[in-house]
């Protein structure tokens, strides 16, 4: 007899180390609102004895951040992620899927739709309109976290890149890397480029699923994985993606369509500070900022990245890097969770700002390594009024080989805070 769909929940003994790891749990104490409560939602509905239409159900799992943070400290290896899958897709083919995350979704089926919409966005941030929106209302939220997507830093030069002699390395773009994140994919390519790989684009890509299999739209998030795993050459040794959420599913493509290819194409994922790491990565020039990481949790629960992201910046001279509380935390982002539930992905995110803002000393940037993570903790800290800005671990490593030549002659240039000796590169932008 082949396990059921809720087999990886069996091994909870219902201990609460995972109680302290729950971001909602965090928030509103609430045993209902954590993975050991929500466990024991998931097994009645197994069982029969909750009905998937109960509202209480349907609210606690609709609460769950799908994180996994509380995956790494579970003493006996419960496969929570798998369990929350297997409810949200039994619940989407008994109620349906809730209409505002219906509409989201319609949007990211289609480059021809989802495109044109984060086109607007992008020409609203050039433009500086999303400045003018301020309060903590819907649309003033949503033009921070715009806003947000804004590169941290301006670059003094563009050199020419030089492709290396190593591996093929084929990128993944995406939907909202694609547009809003574009200077990550230049950043991605110039340092892969850098630490000898040979970076290839590939046409036919769509977005990667994830937010429909989040939201149990199985269908759906087949239906793109099928997409992508069409537009990939077989023979390319790696896929390289630097959005831990799209990297988490595209990894798990094996899973969610079964076969050979699909386990073959996951294989080849990697996040671009795994390749990095793998070839040293090569050092760069000073970069004078003071700078925190926070941990994106489909990074570093769900694909289990830890020490690849600390490598890449340990790799820039210069930074002054400070220990982030709770970096491992969720900030309330989670795909299109700050869309659905804005109050509790705020509440979330409060925790996080306020563990940054509390800091010895206000950091200059926050690195982290997912797009959602970039817009929402961007948008919170431009919401506060703080200075602070966030990025990409690899545009960080991007700004550093600009400041030591690696493309060519550096350009020497200051902070937007005033002159630092001896440092070069890139300007702190407004």
């Amino acid at each position: 007899m082949s396990p059921g769909p809720f087999a990886t929940l069996d091994p909870c003994v219902h201990c609460g180390f995972c109680l302290p790891a729950c971001p909602t749990y965090l928030v509103t104490g609430d045993e209902a609102e954590s993975p050991r409560g929500r466990i024991v939602l998931m097994r009645a509905l197994e069982a029969g004895t909750i009905a998937p239409t109960d509202a209480a159900l349907v609210e606690h799992l609709d609460h769950c951040l799908g994180c996994r943070g509380c995956e790494p400290v579970c003493p006996a290896g419960v496969g929570y992620g798998r369990g929350l899958e297997s409810a949200r897709r039994l619940l989407a083919s008994t109620r349906g899927i809730r209409g505002d995350a219906r509409l989201v979704l319609a949007l990211f089926r289609r480059s021809l739709w989802w495109r044109p919409a984060f086109g607007a966005m992008r020409v609203l941030r050039q433009l500086g309109l999303t400045d003018w929106f301020r309060g903590s209302s819907r649309i003033g939220t949503s033009m921070a976290m715009i806003a947000a997507t804004r590169p941290a830093l301006s670059r003094t030069s563009r050199r020419h890149r030089t492709p290396g002699n190593g591996p093929q390395v084929a990128l993944f773009r995406g939907c909202v890397m694609d547009v809003l994140f574009d200077h990550v994919h230049q950043a991605t390519r110039r340092t892969l480029e850098a630490n000898g790989y040979r970076v290839i684009e590939v046409a036919g890509q769509a977005c990667c699923g994830a937010l429909h299999d989040h939201a149990g739209d199985v269908a759906g998030a087949r239906a793109l994985a099928e997409r992508n795993l069409a537009a990939f050459p077989r023979e390319v040794p790696f896929i390289v993606v630097n959005s831990a959420g799209c990297g988490a599913l595209l990894k798990d493509y094996g899973h969610l369509l079964g076969g050979e290819a699909a386990q073959h194409f996951g294989a080849r994922v990697r996040d671009v500070t795994e390749l990095l790491a793998d070839r040293g990565p090569r050092r760069g020039g000073r970069v004078d900022l003071d700078l925190v990481y926070d941990a994106a949790c489909h990074l570093h629960h769900a694909q289990r990245v830890v020490d690849p992201p600390a490598a890449v910046l340990a790799a820039i001279p210069g930074l002054r890097i400070q220990p982030l509380p709770g970096s491992e935390e969720c900030c309330g982002s989670a795909g299109i969770f700050s869309v659905l539930e804005p109050a509790l992905s705020q509440a979330v995110l409060a925790r996080k700002l306020s563990a940054i803002s509390s800091l010895p000393r206000l950091p200059d940037v926050v690195a982290t390594g997912n797009p959602g993570c970039l817009m929402q903790i961007g948008g919170g800290l431009r919401h506060r009024g703080l200075k602070t800005r966030v990025a990409h671990p690899v545009e960080i490593l991007d700004w550093s080989y600009q400041a030591g030549g690696v493309y060519g002659p550096s350009a020497t240039s200051r902070r937007v805070q005033g002159p630092v000796p001896g440092a070069q590169g890139p300007v702190l932008a407004d």
